[in-house]
């Protein structure tokens, strides 16, 4: 992903564009799985950036280092210059190429990075109705009544999708030994919710605070994970 394209997301999540420029961004996400992924990690950054600079001070001294980066790396210090103290488009490009140096002053917490993914599952044969109950409790966030659902449909459908949201679940009603139980087997296949899987683990170990084993999990999610970024953002709190 480009410099432009993060500029692109900014503008958008702004509400600075165009209502034809805003109908040709939101045609493309919808056409364009890859595109909408890119958007959606742009966004998760833009998050985790808000919650960690919530006071003025602390904007300030991130936005002067910023600058010096930008200079340094990007020879386009207008991209700084989007909002008094927004950083947008020219962090999300910092921390992507690991020039993210800010200096916490406290470790990273479970909640500033548990953000699960909505769940929307193809209807299938005899768990059709099981599945869309699960389905609502989940993005429900009522994680105590999905669990059992998911137990049931697992016992006929045992895919790696609702392994993976089960184990969701699990994690987030708390069941942690059930959970890694869960993430570590779906870890060990080779399904598209492997990486998704460690992901979670690494979120298990955030949880326990264990920051140690949380840093070590996260060494060994691949680059081409679609959420990588905040595996570098978690791992850069770390440190």
């Amino acid at each position: 992903m480009n410099e432009e394209r993060y500029i692109t997301f900014d503008q958008y999540l702004q509400d600075e564009m165009t209502v034809e420029e805003k109908n040709s961004f939101e045609k493309q996400l919808a056409e364009d799985p890859e595109f909408a992924a890119e958007f959606e990690t742009f966004k998760n950054v833009h998050l985790q950036l808000e919650t960690k600079f919530g006071y003025e001070q602390e904007r300030e001294a991130f936005k002067e280092n910023l600058i010096k980066v930008s200079d340094k790396h990007f020879n386009k210090p207008k991209v700084i210059a989007l909002k008094p103290w927004y950083y947008g488009a020219a962090a999300a490009a910092v921390i992507l190429m690991g020039l993210f140096f800010y200096n916490y002053s406290q470790k990273p917490s479970f909640e500033d990075f548990n953000h699960p993914e909505s769940a929307y599952f193809t209807e299938r044969g005899n768990v059709e109705a099981t599945l869309k109950q699960a389905e609502t409790a989940f993005n429900s966030k009522e994680y105590k009544k999905a669990i059992p659902l998911f137990e049931s449909i697992l016992k006929e459908n045992h895919t790696p999708e609702i392994q993976y949201f089960y184990g969701v679940s699990l994690l987030q009603d708390n069941q942690i030994i059930k959970a890694q139980n869960v993430f570590n087997q779906l870890k060990s296949g080779t399904s598209v919710y492997k990486d998704k899987a460690t992901w979670n683990l690494a979120l298990v170990k955030l949880k326990q605070k264990n920051y140690n084993a949380c840093r070590e999990i996260l060494l060994t999610i691949p680059e081409d994970y679609e959420d990588y970024v905040e595996v570098q953002i978690l791992l850069r709190e770390l440190e």
